[in-house]
């Protein structure tokens, strides 16, 4: 059994791989900043197994808080095995009209607190010599996509970071991927424009 813990686990992709990571048998950690589906969700575990599961709520563009939550796990649990890099936003808009803070929140929360939770882990995933860290970029990184400027280059650069720390830690033992999904129905694409979404499927086989 190996500690899982999940950024982004109270909704779509993210509870999603809650899921999965309990049903395979491991211990989840699920962080998310909706408190109260969070606990919803955690609840929905624990009805199987109350030993595997427990959940911090958590705004990831909190460097402070976000310390505080990888000293928490290394005082209350034996290791932390794996990490899953997935909560993330969009706020779209059109390049020439994109304000400073619609670039930076996504970018915060999307790649700046990625690379946080990575720093803050491999400590402990070093010392043992072995860790994988999964972080969910999109294919949007890959292709861009008119009005995401800003959620394109997050995830993008997400790409780039994870195989910059792939090269580091490698020969500790320790794994970095960067997943990058395509279009899926979750909360997030539900608030795309009609419009969006024809132009997104028409790319897909």
């Amino acid at each position: 059994m190996k500690t899982v813990l999940i950024t982004g686990a109270a909704s779509g992709l993210g509870w999603a791989l809650s899921r999965q990571a309990f049903a395979l048998g491991h211990r989840v950690i699920l962080v998310d900043m909706n408190a109260a589906l969070l606990a919803s969700r955690a609840d929905t575990l624990a009805a199987e197994d109350p030993a595997r599961v427990t959940f911090r709520d958590l705004d990831v563009t909190d460097g402070d808080a976000v310390q505080a939550l990888v000293n928490w796990v290394q005082d209350n649990e034996p290791s932390l095995d794996i990490l899953v890099n997935n909560a993330g936003i969009t706020r779209d808009q059109i390049f020439m009209r994109m304000s400073d803070d619609e670039w930076d929140s996504v970018l915060n929360v999307n790649l700046t607190s990625t690379m946080r939770l990575c720093r803050g882990v491999l400590r402990g995933m070093m010392k043992a010599r072995w860790g994988r860290i999964v972080n969910i970029s999109s294919i949007v990184g890959a292709t861009g996509n008119p009005g995401q400027g800003n959620y394109a280059a997050s995830k993008a650069g997400m790409v780039g970071m994870s195989k910059s720390l792939a090269y580091e830690v490698a020969s500790r033992g320790i794994t970095v991927n960067a997943v990058a999904p395509g279009f899926i129905s979750t909360a997030m694409t539900d608030k795309l424009t009609d419009d969006q979404k024809s132009k997104i499927l028409t790319q897909i086989p």
